[in-house]
């Protein structure tokens, strides 16, 4: 069993790296989140570097990289910033929804676009009725000539304002039907005529920022439509093993941060007489940090590796992403545990690095959603009522 990288795969970790150092200063990360504004110098870097190119087959312009890939890409984008990565993430797994079940000719239009950054493709599943239950949906698509006429409302959607932005939007074609069969997935325009965006104000996250979005009469061309009407299930279920372990990463990366920072803190902060790191009660807080982010990081790489394999892997990665996203919010209320009042300031890191890391547990799988699902692949059902 071989854990080492490979001599290509450490090159892109590295560079990934330096690309962040290189265009996400302290200074101008905090500026952001205060302004509450995505930095789109940031998304035009990953363009220039490649990394959006990189998940897809060399025949349509990409770079053929793997699930592991993307998810050493995605753990490094989100040591500097949780919040970023999430534009990023987003293009990757609506882009490769479309890999999957699209029509040559969606493929051919969509693919360069994507990759290029003309258009930064954007998840919109939760409606203020439906989170976790998706069959709970009440936006529409109804048939209207040669396209669809889409009303409805969507609700804690990631970035839906940025630049260029389309929304892979899941919905009804038919009430009648079970989800599995009603639902559909749309690509609309998010300066759509119809369409209205609310930047909601969230604890974290707050550059790509979290939109409530509505839908009035919303004309979509036909060939908006991907997998075909009430594929939108297959659409989905597609995807969901990258997603959630694209969501590990990024919690591996974030919590890989924060151990860092109270790690240096607990060095150069003295109390005492000495730095504070030497004390016991603290020194053991960071090793238990250490090693829990170590174990999330373990889960995560095999679920990637899996996933890279071809192979089934829903439990493995259900594991990944709830110890993972459950890993960062706990590491990150020790950070501000030693941090004591610096972490709860503005001017310090750890601060941003606590709002940013709350929502892992809720977004891309509840834990209580996961831990249901995890209990099911072991064969324990719930019983029936």
């Amino acid at each position: 069993m071989n854990f080492d990288l490979s001599a290509e795969q450490g090159l892109l970790r590295d560079s990934v790296r330096k690309l962040m150092e290189r265009h996400v200063s302290k200074e101008k990360l905090r500026a952001w989140d205060n302004a509450r504004s995505f930095p789109d110098e940031v998304y035009l870097a990953w363009i220039e570097a490649g990394l959006l190119r990189l998940p897809f087959p060399t025949e349509y312009g990409g770079l053929g990289g793997d699930a592991v890939d993307v998810a050493l890409v995605v753990e490094e984008i989100s040591k500097v910033s949780t919040d970023l990565c999430m534009a990023y993430s987003s293009a990757v797994f609506c882009g490769l929804n479309i890999l999957r079940k699209g029509t040559e000719e969606q493929k051919a239009y969509w693919l360069p676009r994507i990759m290029d950054g003309t258009s930064r493709l954007l998840i919109s599943i939760s409606e203020p009725g439906a989170g976790s239950d998706v069959g709970a949906m009440t936006t529409s698509a109804i048939r209207d000539g040669e396209g669809y006429i889409v009303n409805g409302q969507k609700l804690w959607t990631t970035g839906a304002g940025l630049k260029g932005g389309v929304l892979s939007v899941y919905l009804k074609t038919d009430r009648a039907a079970m989800h599995r069969r009603g639902l559909s997935l749309f690509l609309i325009d998010n300066d759509a005529p119809g369409v209205e965006l609310r930047k909601l104000d969230m604890l974290g996250r707050r550059c790509t920022g979290t939109y409530e979005v509505f839908f009035s009469n919303v004309r979509v061309p036909a060939d908006r439509l991907i997998g075909g009407e009430g594929g939108g299930w297959d659409c989905l279920m597609s995807g969901l093993q990258l997603e959630r372990a694209i969501s590990a990463a990024s919690s591996c990366g974030g919590a890989q941060a924060i151990v860092d920072l109270a790690t240096r803190y607990s060095q150069e902060r003295a109390q005492f007489g000495r730095p504070i790191g030497s004390f016991q009660a603290i020194g053991h807080a960071i090793a238990d940090m250490q090693t829990a982010v170590d174990a999330a990081r373990m889960l995560m790489l095999r679920a990637a590796w899996l996933v890279a394999q071809g192979r089934d892997a829903l439990r493995e990665i259900s594991e990944a992403k709830l110890f993972a996203s459950e890993t960062y919010v706990t590491v990150a209320n020790k950070g501000v545990q030693i941090m004591g009042a610096y972490g709860l300031n503005n001017e310090y890191e750890m601060e941003r690095y606590f709002r940013d890391a709350r929502s892992a547990t809720i977004a891309a799988g509840t834990s209580e959603t996961l831990r249901n699902l995890i209990a099911r692949l072991m064969g324990l059902k719930a019983p029936s009522s």
